[in-house]
């Protein structure tokens, strides 16, 4: 385990991006026409407090949401929802590609399937062959491309440039903002009833990030409602430290390491709206070894709160953090089995 205390917390870096949006009324109000649009769980694990050494342990459950296993749900396919409900584009013309770790691919095969689109999705070769045949099974064309996610988003982009499609992705990059952006809001929605479903903020909140667009859209609104009391941790694979290793820089930089098994988590390049967003709202970067991710599945099994080295990577940062007992704490459960 790694933790870096964050010097930018308050101020920032300046990438030159959009801050995360705070807008939750929009993705609310345009998801709540989905008939699966439904709102999570909130658990209160005290078998885990108990094995943490602290007072309270909440677990906002993303395993059900909108019938796809993951909080993905939430953005990919309010970026399709918003291009056909407000923006009034031609779906049936229209492709969306993307390359994926698995659940966000899920977001847009899904979303293109209801509005009419197509959606391509580019995998890497370390991707599992189960994510593949969800994708095909929501409509989506699957190509293996690369070794590594970063290399499968490469040819999504020149497949994009090549045939004219609509690069939907949930990272952002220098010249590529406007798309993820909004992606990233509709995962505010997830944020909007996590404060509503707490009765009083959080001492701690550990937030795991691939890319960082979950953390980041949920640090920036829960710093809208609760302000400076929750102490927020930022959670990444020792494989693939990129948010982390920015902040250590100052600047943008792109890491490399071995797969991690918290694929969905295994990104080596951070979204930049998610980092400058993160250098304002986060106070500690940490790093989790693979033996940790594992170790906590078990436990997280019997409480009930199955779920992957992904999903249960902030509590698996939790269980290593050495925390006060008095914390009382929010992490999130990002996705199914």
């Amino acid at each position: 385990m790694t933790a870096v205390e964050n010097r930018y917390r308050g101020q920032g870096l300046s990438l030159g991006v959009p801050q995360p949006s705070i807008d939750a009324g929009a993705p609310a109000a345009l998801l709540a026409r989905c008939p699966e649009a439904a709102q999570t769980p909130l658990h209160r694990a005290d078998a885990i407090a108990t094995q943490a050494g602290v007072t309270q342990v909440w677990v906002k459950d993303e395993r059900t949401r909108m019938g796809l296993g993951s909080f993905k749900a939430l953005g990919a396919a309010y970026v399709i929802a918003h291009d056909a409900c407000v923006d009034g584009l031609d779906m049936v013309r229209r492709c969306y590609v993307t390359a994926s770790a698995g659940n966000h691919g899920l977001s847009v095969a899904a979303g293109a399937r209801v509005f009419g689109a197509r959606a391509v999705v580019y995998l890497a070769d370390t991707v599992p062959e189960s994510f593949a045949q969800r994708l095909r099974a929501q409509g989506a064309d699957v190509v293996r491309a690369g070794a590594i996610y970063e290399e499968s988003m490469a040819a999504a982009s020149l497949a994009a440039l090549d045939n004219g499609w609509e690069l939907l992705s949930d990272s952002s990059w220098a010249g590529y903002v406007e798309i993820p952006h909004r992606l990233m809001e509709g995962y505010l929605v997830l944020a909007a009833e996590i404060a509503a479903q707490m009765d009083r903020p959080p001492t701690h909140v550990f937030l795991q990030a691939g890319v960082g667009g979950l953390a980041a859209a949920t640090a920036a609104y829960l710093r809208h409602v609760w302000g400076d009391a929750p102490r927020m941790i930022v959670v990444e694979p020792a494989a693939a430290p990129a948010l982390q290793a920015a902040i250590m820089a100052g600047q943008f930089v792109a890491t490399s390491g071995p797969a991690s098994c918290m694929g969905r988590l295994d990104c080596k390049e951070a979204s930049l709206i998610a980092l400058q967003g993160l250098s304002r709202d986060a106070d500690c970067f940490m790093t989790i070894s693979e033996e940790a991710a594992q170790a906590v599945l078990p436990p997280l099994a019997e409480a009930g709160l199955a779920t992957s080295a992904s999903g249960g990577a902030g509590l698996a940062a939790l269980m290593t953090a050495g925390l006060d007992p008095s914390a009382r704490v929010l992490c999130i459960l990002s996705e199914e089995p």
